[in-house]
C-alpha cells in the first residue's frame, strides 16, 4: 500500500511536455512506456506517479495531457484509449476512491485484462490520510506496487517477490 502523500511528493517532478510525444520518444529510446488509468479527479495523484516513475526512467501516458484526444468523452475516445493501452508496455491503475466509482477505469482495467495478459497490468493500491485502503480487490488478480525493503518502489506479484521499477526490463 503506498499513502496518497508520497505520490502526491512527485507532482511537481514530471516533464510539462505532452504525454503523446514523450511516451513515442520513449518508445523509439527503449524506455519503458505506461498506460495510467486513474480518476480525472485524482490529477494530483497521476502526476505524483507520473513524476515518480519518470525518475525510474518510464514515460507514463495520461489521457488529458493528450491533445489529440475529444474534449466531451465519445466512441472516438474509447477509440484512442483502446489504442494507447494495447500500445504502451504497461498498464497501470491507479486505486483510489475515486478510480474505483469511476465509469471509464473498470472499462479500462476490463480492456486491458483482455490484450495486455496479467504480467503487464499492475494495480497501485493507496491508502488515504484518513488510513482507508484502496485496490485491495484486484492483489489476488494481478502485480502490485509497493515499497521494497531495499528502498523504492517495486512490482510484486502475488508470492511477494519483486523487482525495483528501476531494474524492470523492457
Amino acid at each position: 500500500m503506498i499513502e496518497q502523500s508520497s505520490i502526491r511528493a512527485y507532482a511537481g517532478r514530471s516533464e510539462v511536455r505532452k504525454s503523446e510525444r514523450i511516451v513515442e520518444e520513449a518508445r523509439q529510446a527503449g524506455k519503458q512506456t505506461a498506460f495510467l488509468s486513474h480518476s480525472h479527479k485524482d490529477a494530483d495523484l497521476a502526476k505524483g506517479l507520473q513524476g515518480y516513475l519518470q525518475a525510474q526512467g518510464w514515460k507514463v501516458y495520461i489521457d488529458w495531457e493528450d491533445t489529440s484526444m475529444p474534449a466531451k468523452p465519445s466512441r472516438e475516445t474509447a477509440d484512442k484509449i483502446k489504442q494507447r493501452i494495447k500500445r504502451l508496455d504497461w498498464f497501470l491503475y491507479l486505486a483510489t476512491a475515486n478510480s474505483a466509482s469511476s465509469r471509464w477505469c473498470p472499462w479500462e482495467i476490463g480492456y486491458a485484462d483482455g490484450v495486455k495478459g496479467i504480467n503487464r497490468i499492475v494495480v497501485i493500491p493507496t491508502r488515504d490520510s484518513a488510513g482507508r485502503s484502496y485496490g485491495n480487490e484486484y492483489l489476488d488478480l494481478y502485480k502490485r506496487v509497493s515499497t521494497a525493503d531495499v528502498g523504492g518502489l517495486g512490482i510484486f506479484g502475488p508470492n511477494n517477490r519483486g523487482t525495483l521499477f528501476e531494474n524492470v526490463a523492457p
